[in-house]
């Protein structure tokens, strides 16, 4: 059975200065998960959320959070971001000299793991460790920045990710997930290519029409392929 179609917002757009209430006006427009954009500086240029905002931000959904840890040292920082609240923790394989063992630290902190590829990594990188991840992180841009323009190069690895899933019996329980450039002009097309999960941020942001209509609009096209 196919994974199921999720919309998962990141809130590098939102107004940070009032965080509680863009993490409630997401849930009510109908996202299945918010992901934290977690960026240090070294491993990306820029610096953003911190376990302490996130914790406080916690309080105002009850969806699910992910923080994508755009970092250097995952393992160090991977207990603070759990118990800020965030239930699953995802890395990046080139951040990670010891991947397999990251990965199991996660999990042995009681939270689920996944792991990211930059466009210019192999998928041959996460082969021998998806037994360890529920979750694959195509990125469609270069990590560090939001409104990059979506590198359709990538569509061919998401393709690849979904097939080796399937050798190894595995795509019934692992979500394919992409990030970067997503939004009505290039869901379906990845979608088409073998994702499940959307991070969206600018095109949630800037539809006129509102965050709710924004979403409903990301879902119903990938939907409508993914079929």
């Amino acid at each position: 059975m196919p994974r199921p179609i999720e919309i998962a917002p990141s809130v590098l757009p939102a107004d940070f200065a009032k965080l509680s209430e863009e993490v409630a006006a997401l849930e009510a427009a109908g996202v299945d998960r918010i992901q934290w954009d977690v960026m240090d500086g070294q491993f990306v240029p820029n610096l953003t959320f911190g376990p302490d905002v996130i914790a406080a931000a916690r309080r105002y959904t009850s969806l699910p959070f992910e923080a994508h840890l755009m970092v250097l040292t995952p393992d160090v920082m991977a207990a603070e971001y759990i118990n800020a609240g965030c239930q699953r923790l995802i890395v990046h394989a080139e951040a990670c000299t010891h991947l397999h063992r990251t990965l199991g630290h996660i999990a042995s902190l009681g939270a689920t793991a996944g792991v990211a590829l930059n466009p210019a990594t192999p998928v041959s990188a996460v082969a021998h460790v998806l037994d360890l991840v529920d979750l694959v992180l195509v990125m469609t841009v270069n990590p560090g920045f939001g409104g990059q323009r979506y590198i359709a190069t990538m569509e061919a690895k998401m393709a690849e990710v979904a097939a080796l899933l399937r050798s190894v019996g595995r795509a019934d329980e692992v979500d394919v997930e992409v990030d970067g450039g997503i939004g009505p002009d290039t869901i379906a097309a990845a979608a088409a290519a073998g994702a499940n999960v959307f991070v969206a941020g600018s095109a949630l942001y800037r539809d006129a029409l509102g965050l709710e209509h924004a979403v409903d609009d990301l879902r119903a096209r990938a939907t409508a392929v993914s079929k």
